[in-house]
């Protein structure tokens, strides 16, 4: 069965699944032909913004973390989409770094966008593996595992290098991997989740970086195929994918979590704005992509997959959802008939805004004719 196929099987099945369990909200296909797009944001003049990791290209080529050979293009962009969906996306930021396997998807690249003032903002692009590993690649590669200033008209100087720090840091023993891909921007440091560290790092206004929390690998059921001996625990890295700045003003996080992917086992943990041990805020999430606080403080999660889907093809089962969160922690989908989406904003209208086939390098006939879309989901 080839790639595309998998991917189509398991989102019929997703989306089946999705239609029998519950009626959907309104949702509106805002924005198309977008190349393994990820994190989403509003800059504060209401325009809307997608970091699209790209789709690599026919570079050097170099191993990443999880085992695969990706290899080096300029096809990330920062993009701007039209919260009515009226107008064609526009690509405000081109030629940025992007690493994929051969077919271009799940790209590493631009994996997140965050504004804060007068529109300043701060986009992260993924890594996915040893900073030094960037050598060689090609002439944007330093760029992987940064942070860069950007503003809404398109203008981007290179930020923080957060894979260095993390290389010479290395804040969870057991190997260095850098991969931010989740960030915030806040009036005088930016907080970036860097899934391959395991940890939240500040970045202050100067440029320094620091580690604000870090989050230790914990111990699981090894699942039956790996053939260990009943009650085998195996450790499961955390993976923090998602940061957001509660109404309370600490620091909120969302974990994929490692594999072996458990269905419920990923958390969301609140961290003192100034850093410290994570607490558990919320459990019994799978795969978390994304966070982010309405109007009225609700928090809304985005879970990207629904376990481990087994070896060969996508590594997690469909179908993604998204997810409301009560202050009494009660949990209610919203909307469960999404494809790896990539990332979460709650728009100035109350509408969630959600990137869907988040793998996907574009649009693909027969498969994925859309490539990579934005979702307006209506909350009420």
């Amino acid at each position: 069965m080839t790639l595309p196929t998998l991917f189509r099987s398991a989102l019929a099945l997703g989306l089946l699944a999705a239609a029998c369990a519950q009626a959907a909200p309104q949702v509106d296909v805002i924005a198309r032909g977008l190349a393994n797009p990820r994190g989403i944001g509003f800059a504060p003049n209401g325009q809307l913004f997608v970091a699209e990791a790209g789709s690599g290209g026919n570079g050097a080529c170099t191993v990443l973390g999880d085992g695969q050979t990706a290899c080096y293009g300029e096809t990330g962009a920062l993009t701007r989409v039209d919260p009515t969906g009226a107008s064609a996306p526009v690509r405000v930021i081109s030629g940025l770094p992007s690493l994929a396997p051969a077919g271009g998807f799940g790209a590493g690249g631009p994996t997140a966008i965050s504004f804060v003032g007068t529109g300043n903002g701060q986009l992260a692009i993924g890594l996915g593996t040893v900073g030094s590993a960037r050598q060689g690649l090609g002439a944007k590669a330093a760029l992987f595992g940064t942070t860069l200033r950007v503003n809404v008209a398109g203008g981007w100087k290179p930020g923080a290098d957060i894979a260095a720090f993390e290389q010479v840091n290395n804040p969870v023993p057991g190997g260095n991997d850098s991969n931010p891909f989740g960030i915030v921007a806040l009036p005088s440091r930016h907080i970036v989740a860097d899934a391959g560290a395991n940890a939240l790092y500040e970045v202050a206004a100067n440029g320094t970086i620091s580690t604000l929390a870090v989050f230790p690998a914990r111990m699981v059921a090894a699942p039956p195929f790996l053939g260990l001996p009943a009650g085998t625990n195996i450790p499961m890295q955390a993976v923090p994918t998602s940061v957001a700045q509660g109404p309370d003003g600490w620091l909120y996080a969302g974990q994929l979590t490692g594999f072996p992917f458990p269905v419920g086992a990923a958390n969301v943990y609140r961290i003192p704005p100034q850093g410290g041990t994570p607490q558990v805020y919320a459990s019994g999430f799978t795969n978390i992509a994304g966070l982010a606080f309405d109007a009225r403080g609700t928090l809304y999660v985005l879970q990207i997959g629904d376990g481990f889907a087994g070896p060969g093809g996508p590594p997690l089962k469909a179908p993604g959802k998204l997810i409301r969160v009560a202050a009494n922690g009660a949990q209610t989908i919203v909307y469960a008939g999404l494809f790896y989406p990539g990332g979460l904003a709650i728009g100035p209208d109350g509408a969630a805004y959600v990137t869907n086939f988040g793998i996907v390098p574009g649009p693909i006939p027969g498969a994925f004719p859309d490539g990579g879309q934005v979702l307006r989901i209506t909350l009420e």
